[in-house]
């Protein structure tokens, strides 16, 4: 690295590209044969994992159904129920029963089902067998029982409940001011297999710490493609400003030249190159958004709970992700990391209304990424998967929720064990007159909020190991993963 380092260190300005490009790093993975790719859908704000998946069996649909229905708005679903379209839009009424999903592997006469917008994900989890419910993930330093956690004896999370701490804690494993994420530190060890590392780590979604590495670094797409520095291309590729190409080279030149020889000056004038090539290489890889299976651009579109159609934005950036993975033979990689998002989930309030169309707009976006993934035939070599802050209260507060911690999350694609619920799905239990206490839960402390059994490094680490990464190479990535035994690590992927 030292030596590597010195020899770009006479490249002057193009030294921050050259190393780039090297991605030097002390994970490196084993060279790759095959095409892979990681894809986050972050959801924003905490989302509702009570019901987004639910359990349907006896026991814990009475206690769900007696927890979450207080006054002046219910927000328990209904578990059988024709869809009322006289009530309220976006009450359980009007929603209808809960959509039943049949596990391949039943816990202790558990049953599940998914919330009643999310239809396409139900076939995609009882006919496909392309999506599974990992049940109870959140952020854990090591393993934590409930008495553990009541009395203090082992080490918890830092500043839960927080947001901008708990989405850091999710993506780099600490809370808001940690520079390096997970997905920026798989990009890191596999990099080297690819030409150029610069479209390992791709964003559609803006910055995120999630793709932020040690050598590699995040570059960033708009939903509708790679963003242009201030100039527009005409047919033939040159560049112009106000339909000068004159005008056009002198603003690159400007951008791409350094006034004076301060390694400030030198650095912004190298990024700005780097900027522009990899602008003009990934527009010409990229094909159409509007050819088939990536458009038109009414494939984009979702159903409103008013019936009508909407722009549904989720969907666009997967739309721009599909396309970079079309064109990935010929940016020349083998592995890629992905991030896109979706926020809204602070549903403190109106939560009937708001979550059931953020769960339509998931539905629609992850059953198109599906689909067109499938007819582009590397539905086997892309692995999509959900994080969000954190769950929410099992207590309603009204006619919502409150900051939780453990939730169930979905993960999607041809090599996923699909089907299934990975991990202990959670007691439910009923709340005492103390203050919201869950005495009869092992697994809900204040408020019915879950105590994660799924740490984020499991989760992180049963989809690194597939991306490529030896078991060796994951607790470096995964700091607390050494916390939890070897038999506790998820089978959430294929052979």
């Amino acid at each position: 690295m030292l030596k590597q380092a010195g020899a770009f260190s006479m490249m002057g300005a193009a030294a921050p590209l050259a190393m780039n490009l090297a991605a030097a790093s002390a994970l490196a993975a084993p060279a790759a044969t095959d095409y892979r790719a990681l894809v986050c859908v972050f959801l924003y704000g905490g989302n509702d994992a009570f019901n987004t998946v639910l359990a349907t069996d006896d026991p814990s649909w009475s206690n769900y159904a007696a927890v979450r229905n207080q006054q002046p708005e219910s927000i328990a679903l209904l578990r059988n129920a024709a869809p009322n379209r006289n009530a309220k839009l976006g009450s359980p009424e009007w929603l209808g029963g809960v959509l039943p999903i049949s596990a391949a592997s039943m816990q202790s006469g558990r049953s599940f089902a998914m919330h009643p917008m999310l239809g396409g994900l139900q076939a995609m989890f009882n006919t496909s067998r392309r999506l599974a419910v990992v049940a109870n993930v959140g952020s854990l330093v090591e393993p934590l029982s409930k008495t553990d956690y009541l009395q203090g004896q082992k080490r918890k999370p830092k500043k839960l409940f927080s947001h901008n701490d708990q989405q850091s804690t999710w993506m780099a494993m600490a809370p808001e001011g940690t520079a390096v994420g997970w997905g920026g530190r798989l990009a890191d060890a596999v990099a080297s297999a690819n030409n150029s590392s610069l479209f390992t780590a791709i964003s559609a979604s803006g910055e995120s710490v999630w793709l932020s590495g040690e050598t590699v670094r995040q570059y960033q797409v708009s939903p509708a493609g790679p963003v242009r520095m201030g100039t527009q291309p005409d047919s033939t590729g040159v560049s112009r400003v106000y339909g000068s190409d004159v005008v056009g080279a002198a603003l690159e030149r400007i951008v791409t030249s350094s006034r004076n020889q301060h390694v400030m000056a030198a650095d912004m004038a190298a990024v700005n190159q780097r900027s522009i090539q990899a602008e003009r290489i990934l527009s010409g890889a990229l094909p159409s958004e509007a050819l088939a299976p990536y458009g038109p651009a009414s494939a984009l579109q979702y159903t409103t709970l008013a019936g009508g159609r909407a722009h549904n934005s989720l969907a666009q950036q997967l739309q721009v992700v599909a396309r970079t993975i079309a064109a990935h033979g010929s940016l020349g990689v083998k592995r890629q990391v992905f991030f896109v998002s979706m926020g809204g989930f602070d549903t403190h309030n109106n939560q009937n209304l708001g979550h059931a169309d953020l769960m339509a707009k998931l539905n629609h976006a992850m059953q198109y990424f599906d689909t067109t993934l499938s007819a582009m035939g590397v539905a086997q070599q892309v692995t999509t998967f959900t994080a969000s802050d954190f769950g929410r209260s099992f207590t309603s507060n009204g006619d919502g929720s409150d900051h939780g911690w453990g939730a169930h999350h979905l993960v999607m694609g041809g090599a996923v064990q699909g089907g299934d619920v990975h991990g202990d799905f959670p007691v439910l239990g009923k709340k005492n007159q103390r203050n919201n206490q869950f005495d009869a839960s092992p697994d809900q402390i204040s408020n019915g909020i879950l105590l994660p059994k799924v740490s984020v490094d499991q989760y992180g680490a049963a989809l690194g190991q597939w991306f490529g990464l030896s078991p060796s190479q994951l607790p470096e990535i995964f700091p607390n993963l050494a916390n939890f035994s070897g038999a506790s690590r998820l089978a959430l992927m294929k052979a």
